[in-house]
This record gives C-alpha cells, structure tokens and sequence, in this order.
C-alpha cells in the first residue's frame, strides 16, 4: 500500500479537478470562462499562500527560478486556454483534446529532454486510458470541432504538460505545500488583470460565491495539494496520464448526482479508463522502476 500511496494522491487530486464541470454548471449565467479561471486562481493561491505560511513551509531560498517561472506560465496558461476551448468546443470535446493530448506530450517531452523513454507499460495504459476517454465521449451525437478551439485545447494540454513536468523539478528542492503556494500565486497575479477588465459581479451571488469558492478552495487548493504530494515520488508522465481520472469522475457524478445517462460504448470507455488508471497504479513493473522509465537514452 505504501508504494501506491502518491499514485493515489495523483488520483485523488484529479478526481477533485473532476468536480469542476459539475460545479460550473451552477454558475450564473453571466460568468465569463476567463474570469471563472482567474477567480478559481485567486482563491486558490490565496489559500495555498496560507497554508504555506501556517505550517512553515514557505521560504525565500533555494528556489530553482527558470522551472519556478515556467511552471507559472503554464499554470497561467492553462486556465484561459481550457476555459475558453471548452466554451467553443463544447465540455467533451474540450476535455478530450486537452486531457488526451496532454499525456503524449508529456511523454515526448519527458523522452526528449530528459533522455528517457517511457516504458512499455506506460504506453499500453495511457492508450487504454486515452481510448477509454475518447469512448466515454462518444454518445455526444454529431461535432463539428472548432479549429480555434481546438487549438486552445491543445494549448491547455501543453500548459498542463509543462507546468507537471518542471513542477517536479521544484519539488526535488521545495516542500509541496510551498511549491503550490508560489507557482498559484503568481499564475493569480498574472490573471489578475481579468479581474478588473471582466464582470465579476457574478461572485456576489449565492451560486457564484459557491462555485468559486468550491473550484478555489477543493478543485484548485486541495487538488493541486495532493497531485504535488503525490508528484514527489511519481514520474512526471505517469502523472499527466493518471490526471485522466479528471474526465472520469466528471462523467460518474453526471450520472449518479447531474441524472445524466451514458451509452453503453460510454460504459466500455469507463471501463477502459478504469483498467488503464489502475494498470499505471499496480504495475508491477512502476514498482520495481520507480522512474517508470525502461531504457535511458544515449
């Protein structure tokens, strides 16, 4: 169980960003995407800023500056960039694209900076995983896919890339708590601009001063708590693929909280998805090779 226990942590983190498509679904109906990005991120960095401060954990040295700026700007990316493709694709369409592609690209970044290729094991559960997400998508009728907004999607599935892997290289000097704490806050002040150019009147609102509060506090601080703990110990592809997990809890809590339904190719993808989170978790082969990687490049 010890061995699993930051897979799970990555899990966890992503089931918690999993909630927020739900949680969206309450927002007034003035809220624009970018504004809900930059509110989500105000909130959570000024509550990870604190619990930062209130366990100690924050300091003003040994902070690695190119990978601390870095992992800012794809998490200031990342916000805007996946917030708008979803409101010019539509949820699914956005969600796929971002959340698939980002796991490839991991890989391919991960082989190509780090001289490391992924594993066999790798490969076969992202693809059940990435299959099962495109399947859990597939009763949504007839799509047409804007270009522009998938782009943006593509765009969010790097930002995410970029922001897990050189977040791991932070997390090798600085505790997690105070890595989310820094990389959150500056992404919110880089945002914060939305803030006074954009209607925020919305958060006024019972519904609004919910939703932000819940997409700020749990889909944003304790979520990205987590997926940092978890990030210590976990490769940073393995991550971005097990953050699959996001697309399959927002599909379980549209049928058994929203009364959604699912078709039953939509159920195999759940399947799929399942056996693919749960191969990357137990494989035997992540156990003995704690990189997850199986063969170092010359």
């Amino acid at each position: 169980m010890k061995e699993k226990y930051p897979y799970l942590l990555v899990i966890l983190g992503a089931m918690l960003w999993g909630t927020t498509g739900t949680a969206q679904s309450f927002a007034p109906d003035g809220a624009h995407p970018i504004a809900i990005g930059a509110v989500r991120l105000a909130v959570g960095g000024a509550a990870l800023l604190l619990i930062a401060i209130w366990q100690k954990k924050l300091t003003l040295y040994n902070w690695p500056m190119k990978e601390t700026i870095l992992a800012t700007l794809g998490m200031a990316c990342y916000q805007p960039l996946f917030f708008m493709a979803v409101s010019m694709t539509g949820i699914a369409i956005g969600t796929i694209i971002t959340l698939s592609s980002a796991p490839i690209i991991a890989g391919f970044l991960e082989w190509l900076f780090s001289k490391k290729r992924p594993s066999t094991s790798w490969w076969i559960a992202t693809g059940l995983s990435i299959a099962g997400c495109l399947l859990l998508f597939s009763n949504q009728g007839s799509v047409t896919i804007d270009p522009v907004g998938a782009l943006l999607a593509l765009g969010a599935g790097a930002s995410f890339t970029v922001y897990t892997l050189v977040s791991k290289r932070i997390l090798d000097k600085q505790p997690p708590e105070a890595t989310a704490a820094v990389i959150f806050s500056f992404s919110a002040l880089l945002l914060a601009p939305a803030l006074f150019i954009l209607d925020i009147s919305w958060i006024g609102t019972t519904n609004g001063l919910a939703v932000s509060l819940h997409l700020g506090l749990l889909a944003t601080a304790v979520a990205y708590l987590f997926f940092n703990k978890g990030l210590i110990s976990v490769p940073s592809s393995t991550a971005v693929s097990l953050s699959l997990a996001e697309p399959l809890t927002a599909a379980l809590l549209g049928v058994f909280l929203v009364g959604e339904s699912l078709a039953p190719m939509s159920w195999i993808g759940v399947g799929l998805l399942l056996c693919g989170i749960i191969s990357l978790t137990i494989s035997p082969e992540l156990r003995k090779n704690p990189t997850l990687m199986n063969q170092e490049l010359s």
